[in-house]
């Protein structure tokens, strides 16, 4: 029977976590509803047991955790755009969905879930670098519905008991993130743009600053989160970034010279919910879990590079 279960398994996050545990030889259930996750992103998973599955549906969720006992709770509608667009639908996958996979986990007994929270609940505060003790300050609905998430892991854990960790994602990128979406983050589309020598597009003056995190750092957050203490973790909430920022326009040039990219950089304006700067405080994961970044800025994204020019896009 399964140890571990990831929501969202098909998803650019899910995924990544989910291929971690297995090559450590881990039992590993996944589930997703294919609404951003892909099937292709399945290939090499054959090892996970796989459940299609809506976490919208209290029954699925319940399905989904029997003798679980660690959740890691990636599924969400991660898209600000998206969100601005269609509230509904991401508080449906967001909001209702955590609750539901909630609920589900205390009834079957899960020991830990681990909650994929966002950098985007700091909002537009100007205070550099974000920590955790900040007022949150959501602009976008999005932002808003993951911040819902925060508080009901915190909830369950003290009013019921069960242990919850939370990480909030700044910027996530690497392989297995869609760039064909007009909700990819935007690595992702620089990356297949400008190999394809097309020209990327701005939204603001290129001066809006990043923590962008790759994928493995991320992932290795999550591990720490289900292995650190009770003591420590559990009813916490902790950033898990690099510490470090990049502004678009440099992002841009290092992409040049990676790809070859010759052409010139299109500018638009701002997109609404879009925040101006974002920089992670990550002294607290390191203080009670041992968390540093493993892979820095720019050799993440030489190696998404790569994956791209290797075909990863179609993967």
């Amino acid at each position: 029977m399964a140890k571990y279960l990831v929501t969202g398994a098909a998803g650019f996050i899910g995924r990544s976590i989910a291929a971690a545990l297995l090559a450590r030889g881990e039992s590993v259930r996944g589930i997703d509803n294919f609404i951003t996750g892909k099937r292709s992103n399945l290939a090499g998973l054959e090892a996970m047991e796989f459940l299609e599955g809506d976490l919208a549906n209290p029954a699925d969720c319940a399905r989904a955790c029997e003798g679980i006992e660690v959740v890691f709770h990636e599924a969400a509608l991660a898209s600000v755009p998206r969100s601005v667009a269609d509230p509904v639908a991401t508080n449906l996958n967001c909001v209702d969905a955590t609750l539901n996979v909630l609920v589900a986990a205390r009834a079957a007994g899960v020991l830990r879930v681990i909650y994929a929270g966002s950098s985007s609940v700091y909002g537009d505060a100007p205070t550099l670098p974000k920590h955790e003790e900040m007022l949150p300050r959501p602009i976008s609905p999005y932002a808003v519905a993951k911040l819902a998430g925060e508080h009901y892991m915190q909830a369950f854990t003290r009013v019921y008991g069960l242990e919850t960790v939370v990480l909030r994602y700044f910027n996530v990128f690497g392989p297995y993130q869609d760039p064909t979406s007009h909700y990819s983050g935007v690595l992702a589309i620089f990356s297949r743009r400008m190999l394809a020598g097309e020209q990327p597009t701005i939204y603001g003056d290129g001066e809006q600053s990043r923590d962008f995190t790759y994928i493995d750092n991320v992932v290795h957050a999550n591990l720490l989160a289900a292995s650190a203490p009770a003591q420590k973790v559990s009813g916490q909430m902790m950033n898990a970034a690099t510490g470090k920022r990049v502004t678009l326009n440099e992002t841009v040039e290092i992409l040049r010279d990676l790809t070859g990219y010759k052409g010139s950089v299109a500018y638009e304006q701002s997109r609404a919910g879009d925040v101006r700067d974002s920089l992670a405080d990550i002294r607290l994961a390191e203080e009670l879990m041992g968390y540093k970044a493993q892979v820095d800025f720019r050799e993440g994204l030489r190696r998404t590079v790569e994956w791209y020019r290797a075909g990863g896009e179609a993967a």
